[in-house]
This record gives structure tokens, C-alpha cells and sequence, in this order.
């Protein structure tokens, strides 16, 4: 685990604060990766196994995961409360795009182009999630390639898919 790398990545949130780590956490850890949607076909192994790349985090109330326009490094599982993802319209203006839930994932996008974030994350309430950075994707991908390529293969479904609802949308605007 690189954990310098998982520390650097990171440091740009503050509103993070780091619930366990270690052996001591491990199952904890795994239980909370199990009730994420998009892991909710992998065996308790490949559990395991990515949980060795991931960190939980409580983020207080009111506090921003990640920025539009920053650079990102990280995606986030939520565990439990929720996060309001916002976009900056063309006056500045903050709009609210949806909410996310317990067991469901954002900033996917961040780990596979390194292109700054496209809204910004506010937890709701204090809130536990999962982090995944792109270094330790990186890492796990390469040390367990058939997971780090079924791991990529749930992210572009779950792109695909919102891109799909994004796309209907658009087109009820446009009418």
C-alpha cells in the first residue's frame, strides 16, 4: 500500500479525518467496500484485496470532499450520510445536481483521466466514505490486473449509464 502517495492525495481535504487503518480495521473496512452498489458482485477475496487500497474517512457536516476545477486524485464511496454534488453554472451561481447515498460512488472520473473534478462534493451531515486514490488504483491494477480491469469495467457501466441519463435530460430540455 503506498501509503505517502494515499497521504499526499489526500491532503488537499482537510475535512477528512482518517477512521482506522491497518490489520485492526481490515474487516471493518471490507464489510463497508461490500455494501458499495458497484462491489456488490465481487467475491469476499476481491474484497480483500481491494481493501488493501482503500481508506475510511468521517467528513463532518457542511464539508467539501473535492472542488470543481481541482485536480483530481481520489473517488469516494459513501458509507453512510450523504453528499450534495453541486456544478458553478455560467453566473457563478452553485446548482445542485443530485445527492449521494449510502453505497454509492463519485469522483470515478478523477482515478481514470487525472483531469481536475467536474462539481463539487458537500457532505450533508457527517458522513463516512471509502477513498480510493489514483495512486493505489494504479497500483492495485498493476499488482492484481484482472481485478484492477473488473474494477475499470464497473466504473465505465456506471459512466456509460449516467452519461445514457444525462443524455435523456439534456433532450427533455431541448423540446
Amino acid at each position: 500500500m503506498a501509503s505517502t502517495a494515499k497521504s499526499r492525495d489526500i491532503a488537499e481535504v482537510n475535512a477528512l479525518g482518517l477512521i482506522g487503518d491497518g490489520e485492526a480495521f481490515k474487516e471493518e473496512l471490507c464489510r463497508m467496500l461490500e455494501s458499495a452498489q458497484i462491489f456488490s458482485d465481487f467475491s469476499r477475496r476481491a474484497i480483500q484485496t481491494l481493501g488493501g487500497y482503500a481508506r475510511a474517512y468521517a467528513v463532518e457536516k457542511d464539508a467539501t470532499i473535492f472542488r470543481e476545477g481541482h485536480k483530481g486524485s481520489f473517488m469516494c464511496i459513501v458509507i453512510d450520510g450523504s453528499v450534495d454534488i453541486f456544478k458553478e453554472s455560467d453566473s457563478h451561481e452553485n446548482k445542485r445536481i443530485t445527492t449521494i447515498r449510502p453505497g454509492k460512488t463519485m469522483g470515478e472520473m478523477s482515478i481514470l483521466d487525472e483531469l481536475p473534478y467536474s462539481a463539487t462534493a458537500i457532505a450533508t451531515k457527517n458522513t463516512k466514505v471509502v477513498l480510493i486514490t489514483k495512486s493505489d488504483f494504479d497500483n492495485l491494477t498493476e499488482k492484481f490486473p484482472d481485478l484492477g480491469l473488473r474494477v475499470m469495467r464497473k466504473i465505465a457501466r456506471l459512466l456509460s449509464l449516467r452519461l445514457r441519463q444525462t443524455t435523456g435530460t439534456l433532450l427533455d430540455y431541448l423540446e
